[in-house]
């Protein structure tokens, strides 16, 4: 990145559509901090989360996940069952240049916690909300707050532009909205 690390995602932001909405500096008081910092963006979670269930005694399966795996909920805070794991979503929609990898790492409050947060590469040319995965590795349930940090974006420019990207291999996550289960 030639310009600062900071400037330079608040111009591919604000210029190019790259977080919306965003944030132009980090907001700590009194919440898990959201929005940019130094060499990143701190992305907030929103307030829809699918928490993971055994009432229906369905197996998990990635080839072919049943929407009985899980149980939808909405609101300020998601409470995690022990040895558990819920879906949630961005609120922020990322449109990723061609040029530029992201990668998303657990805030170290969440961590401290017993909280993984898990979130996959966003490639060159992806958009959509994140879809977030977060596991709580305790033995006691755990509360994730909503409208809050949840993970750090990191973005690495390229020093060329790949030659496929995301959107040229229309991938299947493509423009996601909202939390978005496994699909093959």
């Amino acid at each position: 990145m030639g310009l600062k690390a900071d400037r330079w995602i608040r111009q591919m932001a604000l210029e190019q559509g790259m977080i919306e909405p965003f944030i132009e500096r980090q907001v700590r008081e009194g919440v898990i901090s959201f929005g940019l910092s130094s060499y990143g963006y701190d992305m907030r979670v929103a307030d829809e989360f699918r928490i993971f269930t055994n009432v229906y005694n369905t197996v998990v399966d990635p080839k072919n996940f049943s929407p009985n795996s899980m149980v939808e909920f909405s609101g300020e805070v998601c409470i995690i069952p022990p040895n558990s794991f819920v879906l949630a979503r961005s609120i922020e929609y990322f449109r990723v240049p061609r040029g530029v990898l992201c990668v998303c790492l657990g805030k170290s409050t969440y961590a401290r916690a017993g909280l993984v947060v898990n979130v996959t590469p966003f490639e060159p040319e992806w958009e959509g909300h994140v879809t977030i995965e977060i596991s709580n590795t305790t033995p006691l349930p755990a509360k994730v707050y909503a409208n809050e940090g949840i993970s750090q974006v990191l973005f690495f420019e390229a020093d060329e532009v790949c030659e496929v990207s995301y959107a040229d291999r229309k991938g299947k996550y493509q423009g996601q909205r909202g939390v978005t289960p496994p699909r093959l």
